[in-house]
């Protein structure tokens, strides 16, 4: 496994190199140099500064709330049905609850500024390994090949999360300008197709399927990124039409045939050694308790679904004297199990707890419904190394089960290439899993685009899903679907379609005259 280690920090604008106290003579002299250069981009992904925790490369957020999967997570789970959290004194978080943020959430910036950062770092070390080939034999050359195309796709997936989040931000390169000039922006449409070719390019040049060491991207990771941008391109170009399903359809079949299955036990997906003998996950961010040690990433997944009355806490291994008692399910979600989802023979619905759906009171931890889905255990019941500080869970960025659901809704949105059988069968081996048998098959009829949106809850929930799949259903600010707390009041509203899109901070509005702010912000 590649150890994660940082950069130092990075500056105001886009385009700028981050600092290194090194030359990049130095740091390029070897191909053990190089490879720890990679891990560099790699652990920008898991870490929030290059010196510790404590501390952050972004300016202007807590260090604490700085790390980049705690940030997404943020902005993609709090505005929707899947999370409430109660922490009112948190800057900015009850606006992403209630559907009111403005260009100046300390979040969103955050999101943006750490995606950025990690677009730079990669632009750094896509710049200094391009001329290398003159010094190096013929199989390193190939082994530095390989690494510049990991770079260039953890670039693209930074700037799908900004094509995701905010939709047009700034744009560069490892070949742009560098110095005090400020970035030109890239409208939304025009980096879904920057991403697509840039994934494209990078298909062969990358290694084959589960040949990588654990944690880097491989063939399968970029087709499962395409196959995930080509299911949401209606929702990034306009123009877009079917011709996006029959992409996804080929993409997560390249996937579903690359050698990986499911999981037997669900629940193991999410504990502390789901690095271990895991069939299912693609790629992951990387967390241990010893070596990327912050209190974002799984350690707040977990922490904030805790109670902080310690009766939870030896469960679930959570580090620290007791959870932070943030997140929980508003009343809807669980109710994707029926109307009572204790009587639910699905596994998933397991991993729930608590009796009290209605949340009178945002701010109070006790109403509503625990996300019991990661843990710090594991899964033979013992606890990871340095259990008490940090979490040694590690997140999964793609795993199979949503190839076999991105292959069936492509196949109901009238993708071609595809068979309804097959995307039948698909949901059903993620039904049998959860049910441990048949008996939670469905039938072709039943297998409809509303109940692929319940089955992706069902089984991808607090993984960074929600708020992008209630968008690309027309579900998220419309009065369609309505949950509590839903624009800020107890029964739930509809509110303006600007929420579909984050605003760009309003600080790199005011530093960069290039930047147009995003519709109605």
């Amino acid at each position: 496994m590649i150890v994660p280690v940082l950069l130092a920090s990075c500056n105001k604008y886009l385009n700028q190199s981050p600092v290194n106290t090194t030359t990049g003579a130095a740091v390029f002299s070897n191909m053990d140099s190089i490879k720890q250069a990679l891990a560099k981009v790699y652990g920008a992904y898991a870490l929030t500064s290059s010196t510790g925790t404590g501390n952050s490369d972004i300016a202007g957020i807590d260090p604490g709330t700085s790390d980049f999967l705690r940030l997404f997570w943020y902005l993609e789970e709090f505005p929707t049905d899947e999370t409430l959290c109660a922490w009112n004194s948190n800057d900015g978080v009850p606006d992403l609850d209630n559907m009111s943020w403005s260009s100046s959430n300390t979040n969103i910036l955050g999101l943006y500024a750490r995606s950025i950062y990690q677009i730079t770092v990669a632009n750094s070390f896509l710049k200094q390994t391009e001329n290398l080939s003159s010094s190096l034999s013929g199989a390193n050359i190939q082994t530095v090949n390989y690494y510049r195309a990991e770079a260039r796709f953890l670039r693209a997936y930074q700037y799908w999360v900004l094509m995701n989040e905010v939709g047009n931000p700034p744009f560069i390169t490892e070949n742009s300008a560098i110095g005090g000039v400020a970035p030109k922006q890239i409208k939304r449409v025009d980096l879904f197709n920057y991403v697509v070719s840039e994934l494209q390019a990078i298909d062969t040049s990358l290694m084959a399927p589960r040949t990588n060491e654990y944690g880097r991207a491989d063939q399968a990771a970029d087709w499962a990124l395409l196959a995930r941008v080509y299911l949401n391109a209606n929702v990034y170009n306009s123009s877009a039409n079917t011709k996006y399903y029959d992409s996804a359809i080929i993409y997560s079949t390249k996937v579903i045939n690359a050698g990986y299955s499911l999981m037997t036990n669900y629940s193991h997906l999410f504990m502390a050694d789901n690095n271990l003998n895991n069939p299912e996950e693609i790629l992951s961010v990387n967390y241990d308790g010893n070596y990327t040690q912050n209190y974002g990433g799984t350690t707040f997944i977990v922490n904030s679904c805790i109670k902080s009355d310690g009766s939870q806490s030896a469960a679930y291994g959570v580090p620290g004297s007791s959870g932070w008692a943030g997140t929980r399910a508003r009343a809807t979600f669980p109710q994707l199990w029926g109307t009572d989802y204790t009587k639910s023979n699905d596994g998933r619905a397991k991993l729930l707890s608590g009796s009290t759906y209605d949340i009178p009171d945002e701010y109070t931890f006790t109403e509503g419904i625990q996300t019991l889905k990661f843990s710090n255990m594991n899964s033979d019941g013992t606890l990871p190394d340095n259990a008490s500080s940090y979490c040694s869970t590690d997140f999964p960025l793609f795993r199979l089960a949503e190839q076999y659901l991105i292959y069936a809704e492509a196949v109901l949105r009238g993708g071609a290439g595809g068979d309804a059988n097959t995307a039948l069968s698909y949901i059903n081996k993620l039904r049998e899993r959860a049910y441990g048998n048949t008996s939670g098959d469905i039938t072709a009829g039943q297998l409809t685009l509303p109940f692929i949106l319940d089955e992706r809850g069902r089984e991808l929930y607090i993984e960074c899903f929600r708020r992008t799949d209630l968008i690309r259903f027309g579900e998220f600010t419309t009065s369609t679907y309505v949950w509590p707390w839903k624009g800020g009041v107890a029964g739930g509203r509809s509110v303006d379609d600007k929420y579909n899109l984050y605003p760009i901070p309003s600080n790199d509005i005011t530093a960069n005259p290039n930047l147009t702010q995003n519709s109605g912000y």
